[in-house]
């Protein structure tokens, strides 16, 4: 790859972690560019309308523009469109946050949400747009769920279990663990999780199929003390009818691209 395109992209997604921003020092620093380069890499992408600074001198931020490009591929892919309806009716029925993640290659992304209609209590939301923490999340299990042990394996060896203390107490930080969670998904029919990916978290995910093939999951989050274990296992009839039901309409989307040749 370019370098200066490796070095702009770097830029990007490092910056996307830090939305308070980051001094150019630091930002040389982290991702062990020269200060030098890493200023006219900031002062293109600055020109460009993709980072702007916080303040005369100061740190340097990602601007909207980055945003309004995943929106507006999502727009035109049709994603909203397909899978909203399904969300915003599994969001009502279970009153907690619904999201739909879509399979990249290697990658799980959350591109679609749903908010239950509950208005009080505690409420969790995070933002659309990441990559999903494939070992420790309901939707990363419901991916890794659908695949043999060593392909997940492969999927997880290359995006690591990350930092123990960034995620809940019992999330899996070995094969074995991370096994024992799939094993256990694959014989349930959805993947569930409790204080895994957040301290006093809880999440049940279903892997959206097309032909045999996992294109997307669907997902319920939301707080222990109301989403608990016996509540997520009277939300699975509706989570997994969701799923099943987006599979053979999503070739409405483009997004979710299109099957390899010979299935199906």
């Amino acid at each position: 790859m370019n370098i200066a395109l490796d070095r702009g992209l770097s830029v990007l997604e490092h910056l996307a972690r830090f939305p308070e921003g980051l001094p150019m020092s630091l930002l040389a620093s982290e991702l062990d560019i020269p200060l030098s380069a890493c200023h006219r890499v900031l002062a293109d992408l600055q020109r460009r309308g993709y980072v702007r600074q916080a303040r005369s001198q100061g740190d340097y931020v990602l601007t909207t523009k980055v945003v309004s490009l995943g929106l507006g591929f999502l727009s035109s892919a049709g994603i909203v469109e397909v899978a909203q309806p399904l969300l915003e009716r599994l969001a009502q029925a279970s009153g907690e946050l619904v999201r739909l993640s879509i399979v990249d290659d290697s990658r799980l992304t959350w591109v679609a949400r749903s908010q239950g209609t509950r208005q009080l209590g505690l409420r969790y939301d995070p933002d659309m747009g990441m990559e999903a923490r494939l070992s420790c999340t309901a939707s990363g299990h419901g991916w890794l769920m659908s695949l043999s042990d060593e392909r997940a394996l492969e999927l997880v060896s290359r995006q690591g279990f990350g930092t123990p203390a960034e995620y809940g107490p019992k999330a899996p930080t070995t094969i074995k663990a991370l096994l024992g969670f799939l094993h256990a998904a694959r014989v349930r029919g959805y993947a569930l999780i409790d204080e895994v990916f957040a301290p006093g978290m809880t999440a049940m995910a279903a892997p959206v199929l097309r032909r045999k093939e996992c294109i997307g999951v669907i997902s319920i989050a939301g707080p222990r003390a109301r989403l608990t274990t016996s509540r997520m296992h009277q939300l699975a009839p509706a989570l997994l009818e969701a799923a099943a039901e987006l599979g053979p309409i999503s070739s409405a989307s483009t997004l979710f691209g299109r099957p390899p040749l010979g299935k199906g």
